[in-house]
């Protein structure tokens, strides 16, 4: 979806000047010449930016900013004068302003400060989204970042074939949201997915987990139990952390995956299944493959389609998006009602590497709503450490 910049000057060679630089940056343009018109425009709810001149021949443009005070989603505003003024600047910023520019204005500045304004744009588009029940459900924000739309598409295709995929990326970038993803738009979204964290079962019951038992298979199995292979029959089976799998239970998959049938734990009886396996893992399966800690066979079967998720700090033009996601999501969760978070808020967010991911991106938020009460988050209500 494009965005719209409202240039409010009373100058028409500014304002076509200013047009023909945005058009081919990707921007619509509305152009008007008098703060009356300004107004019509913005209570229409016709842009999503404001490029604002200071003096405009029926008024002073920062009354704008006053009027629109209590709007509860104003557009970001950038002043734009040709008569610098300290007081007006500083008053202009108090009173919310985005950006101050002065006049001649340099393009590359205007550009950065129109990004900076979308950031809070973006995120105030996502937050006002209806939560349709997949959106819900799958908990998946697709963002505008290249790396990630490439692994969208992937894993669309791979959904629509039921093929194996193995999903790679660091602590927190969203593997298991990845792989609730290919479940919900693949042919099998009617059917289970079934979930196995490798690393949080001890490895003597994994077998029993996955595959079941029959009755008195081994001291306490005291009656038959259907592993998570079975359950899944038909559906989707996700293999978190794959990684922390034994190689002995490694060979006993791998011939799971291969004959599709596998045995109970003390049962004779061979259970035909049909599951598409998704596997997930945070280490270096290349690596371990090396180190023999990891058989090459079973990766090469669960590697059919390789997804890997980028960290949020290779995609920090995601983050407007991702806050508005979660302030929606976690508004319902928490009942409490945030509605816009502040530039210099957002600004201290996208400075920020995140080392723990999306899901750290996601602690901070639901942090700073529950220290915010005004509905709008600031930067005293981030974590400390984003301060």
């Amino acid at each position: 979806m494009g965005y719209t910049v409202l240039v409010v000057d009373d100058e028409e060679n500014a304002r076509s000047n200013l047009e023909a630089f945005l058009t081919p940056l990707g921007y619509e343009v509305v152009g008007v010449g008098t703060l009356s018109e300004a107004r019509t425009e913005i209570q229409k709810g016709n842009c999503d930016v404001v490029l604002l001149d200071v003096q405009l021949p029926d008024g002073f443009g920062p009354n704008l900013l006053y009027e629109t005070l209590n709007m509860q989603l104003r557009p970001p505003m950038i002043l734009i004068t040709g008569f610098p003024d300290i007081e007006i600047a500083v008053e202009a910023m108090r009173n919310g302003a985005h950006d101050f520019l002065i006049k001649p204005i340099k393009l590359d500045r205007l550009e950065l400060s129109i990004q900076r304004a979308l950031e809070i744009v973006r995120m105030r588009r996502e937050l006002a989204l209806f939560q349709n029940t997949q959106k819900n459900s799958v908990q998946f924000v697709a963002g505008d970042n290249p790396k990630i739309k490439h692994v969208l598409g992937q894993a669309e295709r791979a959904a629509s074939m039921s093929v194996s995929v193995l999903i790679t990326g660091e602590t927190g970038v969203g593997k298991d949201v990845l792989a609730n993803y290919i479940h919900s738009v693949g042919p099998r979204s009617h059917k289970m997915f079934v979930a196995i964290n490798c690393a949080a079962i001890q490895s003597t019951m994994l077998e029993s987990e996955l595959f079941g038992h029959e009755s008195g298979a081994f001291t306490g199995a005291d009656k038959r139990k259907h592993g998570l292979m079975e359950t899944a029959d038909e559906g989707v089976l996700f293999l978190d952390e794959i990684s922390s799998m034994p190689l002995d239970m490694q060979a006993k998959l791998l011939r799971a995956l291969e004959s599709k049938a596998f045995r109970r734990v003390g049962g004779n009886n061979l259970i035909n299944v049909d599951v598409q396996v998704l596997a997930a893992s945070n280490r270096n399966l290349n690596q371990m493959i090396e180190n023999n800690e990891f058989r090459s066979d079973l990766y090469y079967r669960l590697r059919v389609v390789d997804l890997h998720i980028p960290p949020l700090r290779e995609r920090k033009e995601d983050i407007p998006e991702l806050v508005g996601f979660f302030i929606r999501q976690k508004n319902s969760k928490m009942g409490v009602n945030i509605v816009d978070i502040t530039p210099h808020a957002m600004e201290k967010l996208m400075a920020y590497n995140w080392p723990g991911n999306i899901r750290e991106l996601s602690n901070a938020i639901e942090s700073a709503m529950l220290f915010c009460d005004t509905g709008v988050i600031e930067v005293s209500n981030l974590p400390l450490n984003l301060q």
